[in-house]
């Protein structure tokens, strides 16, 4: 089931929905950054995946005997890895040797290339002027925020970029593919085996990368376990959920804009809990990043002959010789 590009109906669970992915993954950065102060970030990645399947496996299990049995386990397993694996993993990982800066603006632009990437090989249709303004409002608003809030210099290592570059793409195809595989009553079960299969992949990865060499867990305080407990719960189990939820009742470049405004949310959330400061210039960028946010999300909004409709219902006729 899905929603045409153009329609401007937004139910109640579609706007708890997107306000979930926006402020929940918004908040996740600053669990993330407590996290792997403690746990090397694809230790911290597996944990936050393994558990959270776990979680929900037990539940799902609670109410049917076999709650993967409609599942695509190996569509769910090439979207764990591409999403919760190299989307999430290698985002995280980049971050040791990128300047956070850096790292934000190139996450942003993830939006586009899923828009990109659903008119080259998925949907195969055109991205909406109003899409296009909306995109592009909104970048201009996040860029503003960043090179305003965080660090653009610093070196930052080529086997880094090219590992962010790699999860921006990796998780723009798992949105269009698990767009395309999933149908609305089997969004639970999809999301459970797609986060265990991207544990599996990060767990790879850290041995790899020889993460478990140095990792004593002895040393993990309450604080590091507290942020894997929040990223599970609201990072996984909620955002994951209203995030494949949504992309089988909307377009996924709609979805696909929480990129945008998670800057916005880890923005306010340092002013209010860590007293930093907003400048008049941030407060127009929000506003920036909200308007094209709202241009992309509710299609239609620019569509001149909509425009006319409205506003010849709301001009009173005139008549002759008045």
């Amino acid at each position: 089931m899905s929603v045409s590009a153009t329609s401007t109906r937004m139910s109640v669970g579609m706007l708890a929905a997107f306000a979930a992915i926006y402020f929940f993954w918004g908040t996740t950065y600053l669990a993330i950054a407590v996290a792997i102060r403690e746990i090397p970030p694809l230790i911290s990645g597996t944990m936050r995946f393994a558990l959270a399947a776990l979680v929900m496996y037990v539940w799902l299990r609670w109410r049917e005997a076999r709650p993967l049995a409609n599942v695509d386990l190996k569509m769910a397993a090439l979207a764990g890895v591409l999403l919760s694996g190299i989307g999430n993993g290698f985002v995280v990982w980049a971050q040791q040797g990128i300047p956070s800066g850096i790292a934000a603006l190139t996450v942003a632009a993830m939006p586009v290339i899923v828009l990109l990437l659903d008119w080259t090989f998925f949907s195969k249709r055109a991205p909406t002027r109003q899409a296009l303004i909306g995109t592009t409002i909104a970048l201009i608003g996040v860029v503003t925020i960043v090179t305003h809030t965080r660090s653009l210099s610093g070196e930052a290592h080529p086997m880094y970029v090219l590992a962010l570059l790699l999860a921006i793409l990796g998780w723009s195809f798992g949105t269009l593919i698990q767009k395309r595989v999933v149908q609305p009553g089997a969004v639970l079960s999809f999301t459970c085996a797609q986060m265990f299969f991207g544990a599996l992949f990060q767990l790879f990865m850290s041995l790899l990368d020889g993460e478990w060499t140095h990792f004593d867990p002895s040393t993990v305080t309450w604080k590091g376990l507290a942020a894997v407990a929040y990223l599970v719960v609201f990072g996984s189990i909620v955002g994951l959920n209203c995030y494949l939820w949504l992309l089988t009742k909307v377009p996924a470049p709609k979805v696909a804009t929480y990129a945008l405004v998670n800057p916005v949310v880890a923005l306010l959330l340092g002013a209010a809990i860590l007293g930093e400061p907003l400048t008049s210039l941030i407060i127009m960028a929000t506003v920036l990043v909200l308007l094209g946010v709202s241009l992309v999300v509710f299609q239609g909004v620019l569509n001149p002959s909509r425009l006319r409709s409205f506003v010849s219902r709301r001009t009173p006729a005139i008549a002759p010789g008045e």
